[in-house]
């Protein structure tokens, strides 16, 4: 092929390379303003089956998203308000329980006597020899980063409660403006092909929002359950161990199995749990899992898009390396929607050829 004006090709060409990685520069600058919107999506897309069922009983729209709204933060606030003076009292009994163990000067001594006895082929004393020489060795390294992970963790902290903040914000926006948004979105699709386009979209929605509260009752159950339970057994700290298991529950697929993993550990600590107490805990949870894997999930998520397993393990270790926990919560209810688009749209069109 003969090029009439190689200056004008090649000026075109540079052009749309330069625009393509300012597109790109762009979004990675933009990358936390996008996962706020996504994630305020994600959650209004989960309150909308409680605004519906509202609207459904002949409550205006603006009442039901208001009552909806109004709900949302007295529970929350609510669960704080219970939840926060009672750890943060366990929190202080645990920094006075590690006070008086690094104050006792027998301290050490009876740490090796416990080791000794509990791993009897364990070579405590070159456990401790190598331990020392390490933190002599590697002390001025240590206080750095301890500095360096006290500032980080404070930016950290501030940043998480202005995210939080703005995330607030637009979940309330969206929610309130579900109707509107989508009206506009459709708008963009040619008349011929806009029925099944809205047929479509609200499947997609309607499935993401019984996700998302299926995931949130699952969590409250679990930490009911787990507060329940672990104040019965005398864990140590079983408010603080039952948010644990009310978070860890709303991480799909390992979610579950990590927070046990962690609340079973922290029964095994000295001096505040007893390895009776943690196999307590243990068996418990083993029990729970196979309830809420065969019994209560099922029936709770029993009006969101069912998800082979592969696709789900998949899914979530995508989401989870592209963007880290909230990739692993919105991965699954994504790869429903793509398997809603795969099972009516791209299978009739081949069935059709």
């Amino acid at each position: 092929m003969k090029v009439q004006n190689p200056f004008r090709v090649a000026f075109v060409a540079t052009l749309g390379v330069g625009l393509g990685l300012v597109l790109i520069s762009s979004i990675q600058t933009l990358s936390t303003i996008l996962l706020y919107i996504g994630t305020a999506l994600f959650l209004s897309f989960g309150l909308e089956p409680v605004v519906a069922f509202l609207v459904r009983r002949k409550l205006p729209r603006w009442a039901a998203v208001l009552v909806t709204i109004l709900v949302v933060l007295a529970v929350f606030a609510g669960i704080v308000l219970l939840v926060v003076p009672i750890i943060v009292s366990q929190i202080t009994q645990l920094v006075d329980s590690i006070t008086q163990i690094a104050q006792n000067p027998n301290a050490l001594e009876e740490f090796k006597n416990w080791m000794a006895h509990t791993f009897p082929q364990l070579k405590v004393e070159d456990v401790f020899d190598y331990v020392q020489n390490w933190l002599v060795t590697n002390l001025a390294d240590i206080s750095g980063s301890i500095g360096q992970g006290v500032l980080k963790a404070g930016i950290a902290f501030f940043s998480g409660l202005t995210g939080a903040f703005i995330v607030l914000i637009l979940t309330i926006y969206f929610t309130a403006s579900t109707p509107s948004l989508k009206g506009a979105v459709y708008q963009l699709v040619p008349a011929s092909k806009r029925p099944r386009f809205i047929d479509l979209a609200e499947q997609i929605t309607d499935s993401v929002g019984y996700y998302v509260m299926g995931q949130v009752t699952l969590g409250v159950i679990n930490g009911i359950l787990s507060s329940i339970f672990l104040s019965i057994i005398h864990a140590p700290f079983p408010a603080v161990l039952a948010v644990v298991a009310f978070f860890f529950s709303l991480i799909p697929l390992v979610g579950t199995l990590t927070g046990s993993a962690i609340i079973v550990l922290t029964c095994l600590i000295p001096g505040l749990g007893s390895p009776t107490t943690a196999l307590i805990a243990a068996i418990y949870y083993l029990v729970y899992m196979q309830l809420e894997a065969y019994v209560i999930s099922p029936r709770i998520m029993n009006r969101a898009v069912s998800v082979p397993g592969a696709v789900v393990v998949v899914a979530a270790l995508a989401g989870g390396s592209l963007l880290g926990l909230l990739g692993a919560l919105i991965a699954i209810p994504v790869a429903a929607s793509i398997l809603i688009i795969y099972r009516q749209v791209v299978i009739p069109r081949q069935n059709e050829r």
